[in-house]
């Protein structure tokens, strides 16, 4: 798992990881969470407070929530504002396409596949030439098509989960071998 470097405003330096976020104002001073929805662990400055211990219970709220919670993905759920078609995120069409020697022209949706960790795929799903092309083919080469991006979306959010976990793993295990 990521980590970086924190000094507080008491000149105290802390490996802090990502998911982890440092607050100090005026009014407090503690570690945010920010995975999943956020949750504030204080210093309790007032009580003579430790940023350390704080930090403790910060972390192990984010292996936790790792543990427990999907990992956020940042993918589109709804199409852009822009969008004209109608259609989902990650599927544009139809296209008209030319295809061998004879220069036929068929039509096409076209479908963005994301994969975790490598650049994203895109497929075409056929729907028919100039002469088949009907509302009924449109109909299914669109449920396919949906079919198809679920089925990535859903594979990439299992890689994301699977990787945060596994980074989590990597962490909660440096942690023990510290103490």
């Amino acid at each position: 798992m990521k980590t970086r470097k924190v000094t507080i405003y008491s000149g105290k330096t802390f490996t802090v990881p990502q998911g982890i976020q440092r607050i100090d104002s005026a009014s407090t001073h503690g570690w945010q969470v920010r995975y999943q929805g956020t949750k504030f662990f204080s210093d309790s400055v007032a009580d003579g407070g430790d940023a350390t211990k704080a930090l403790a219970a910060a972390t192990r709220e984010l292996l936790n929530r790792i543990a427990t919670m999907p990992a956020p993905v940042v993918l589109k759920r709804g199409p852009s504002a822009n969008k004209k078609s109608g259609l989902p995120p990650g599927i544009s069409g139809p296209i008209v396409v030319s295809r061998g020697e004879e220069r036929v022209r068929s039509a096409v949706l076209s479908v963005l596949l994301p994969r975790f960790g490598s650049t994203p795929q895109l497929k075409s799903v056929y729907i028919g030439t100039e002469n088949t092309y009907t509302q009924t083919k449109y109909r299914a080469a669109l449920k396919e098509a949906k079919l198809l991006r679920a089925e990535a979306v859903a594979d990439y959010e299992a890689a994301a989960t699977r990787a945060r976990r596994k980074s989590a793993l990597a962490l909660r295990k440096e942690l023990a071998s510290s103490r």
